[in-house]
Parts: structure tokens; sequence; C-alpha cells
């Protein structure tokens, strides 16, 4: 029999250091989120995602970031999101800040993929009865559609606010023009673009280089980094050579023509930084992010509660 699950009294006693404001909205996030993106789909451990989810809310830990196509298979970490509200969550939703995405690839066809109105509102229909929510906190277009007009997409955002499935909406990985179209737009009808999310790291610094975290900056829009880790390369895991288990081992995510003789120095480099600083080399990588003006929050994914309260210590010290 499963038991239940209480949340911790302490969860918001360091609220101080936890949270950031979301650009000049109301909302507050925490500076490291719960990215869902791996680790918790229909191929892993159902009870290692409780006690990683667990120990994210029990530490403060608000913002669980989701997609329709997150798992693998696509959908199931929306499953799994979906068991743990009614299992643990669900007297705790107004605590929570919950996302998802449409955007890529989710189902076959030419109504499952991009940007159109047909796709992002079917899509999130779906992810609303996967994850047994009558909302998200937060629904993003997953990336920029070239084909599909901006109006269309745009107006579809502002029409699943309205329509109550969504309290807040947010653009993912499109290019600075367009979104600075989206802002614009979103603005004008009343629906204000709430965040950006975008690859950002010490090695992938193109929000920066593109103009893109200044342009959030300058509008007041927040924004959370994703990545942070560049899958793996920013921690010690590669140091010695390539495990068996390793993303990079299966060629999939993270090629192992990036363990170049030059970023192995650099890694090693960065650790030894940590090392003097009393942090692993993963916490030199997630505070360079936040210490950027204008990052509201950094998404980790974790595959252990050993690895999350590592990338927590980084805020809690």
């Amino acid at each position: 029999m499963t038991s239940t699950y209480t949340a911790s009294a302490q969860r918001y006693s360091n609220s101080e250091k936890l949270y950031n404001r979301c650009g000049k909205s109301g909302v507050m996030l925490p500076k490291v989120s719960l990215g869902m993106w791996h680790n918790f789909g229909g191929n892993d451990p159902y009870e290692r995602s409780r006690e990683i989810t667990h120990y994210a809310f029990d530490h403060g830990i608000t913002h669980f970031d989701l997609a329709n196509n997150y798992g693998p298979p696509y959908g199931t970490a929306e499953l799994t999101m979906g068991k743990l509200m009614e299992q643990d969550f669900g007297r705790y939703r107004d605590e929570l800040f919950i996302s998802t995405k449409a955007g890529y690839d989710m189902w076959e066809g030419p109504y499952g993929n991009w940007g159109s109105r047909k796709y992002l509102i079917a899509s999130l229909d779906q992810s609303l009865r996967r994850m047994k929510l009558e909302y998200v906190d937060l629904f993003y277009s997953h990336r920029f559609d070239p084909q599909t007009p901006l109006e269309e997409t745009l107006q579809t955002l502002v029409d699943i606010v309205r329509a109550g499935k969504a309290l807040y909406v947010g653009i993912s990985n499109w290019p600075l023009e367009p979104l600075e179209f989206a802002e614009d737009y979103l603005q004008n009808h009343d629906v204000p673009l709430l965040i950006y999310q975008g690859r950002l790291n010490m090695i992938d610094r193109k929000p920066l280089e593109e103009g893109i975290l200044d342009f959030c900056k300058q509008k007041g829009i927040g924004f959370i980094a994703y990545s942070p880790l560049a899958q793996g390369l920013l921690t010690d895991r590669y140091l010695n050579g390539i495990p068996a288990d390793s993303r990079m081992a299966q060629e999939k995510f993270l090629r192992s023509s990036r363990l170049t003789p030059e970023m192995l120095s650099y890694i090693r480099r960065l650790k030894d930084e940590g090392v003097a600083a009393g942090r692993t080399t993963a916490q030199q990588a997630l505070g360079w992010i936040l210490e950027q003006t204008g990052v509201t929050s950094v998404l980790v994914g974790a595959s252990s509660v050993a690895q999350l309260a590592d990338n927590l210590s980084v805020i809690q010290g």
C-alpha cells in the first residue's frame, strides 16, 4: 500500500533565498525549478519520481516544468505528473506552479506539430487530461514556427488564457525578432508574456550573445534557463571517459564529438575553481547562470534525490 505524503512544514523556511520575481509580474518562482524532460517518464521507476518530487517540494521547489512530449515515451512525464497529483499533490495544487508546452512533434499527421491553433489547443487539452488538472499555471509555445502566421500562434495563446486553461503564457526557443513581435502582440491583447525559456549554460551562451536576455530584462519578461549543465558536460561525469550508462554513450542528446581536449581542459579548470570555492562542478555551473542579471530560475533535471540535493545547495548556502 502506498504511503500518504505530507509536505514538510519547513518547506518555506528559507524563502528569502529560494525565490525570484518573474520579470515585472506578481509571480515568484524558485531560483531552482524541477524540469521533467527526462527521468520522469514511462521508462523510469515511478517511486523514484515520487521521491525526487517530494524532496523538491519539501525544499521549496514549487515549479514543475513539463511538455507534451516529455518522457520517454511521449506524454508519459505528464502521466506521471497526473498520478502524483492524484496521489500526493492534489491538496497542494494552489502551492504549485505547473507548466507545459507544445510545439515539437507529439503525434502523427499534419496536426501534431509546430504552432497552429489546431495543434496547440488539442495538445493542451490532452496535457490537462494526462495531468489531471483543470488548468496549467503556464503554457508555452515550445518553438518558433516559420510557416504558421505569428498572429495565429499568439492569438491562440491569448484565447487559451481567456478560456481559463492557463493562467500565464510563455515562449521557448524563439529567435529575437519573433520574440519582439510576440511581446508586443500579447501586451496589446492584455495577456502579457510572462517568461522566456532558453538554453543557457557556461558553454552555450546564445541568449546572452543574441540579445534575448537583454530584451527580456528591458521588457520585464522573466527568463528561465534549461540545460544548465549542458547535458552533463558541466559536471565531473566525463572527466575520466564516457560511462556506459551515460547520455553521451547513447549518442542521442549528447555527442561524444563534443568531448574535445579543449572541452576537457575547460571542465577540469572549472572543477579546480569549484574545489577552491567549496563547490562541485555542477554547483559552479548553476551558480554562474543565477548570477546573470535577468535570470529568474534555472531548470534542473535529476535522476536521484542526491543529485537534486547537490543542485539545491547552490541557493541554500
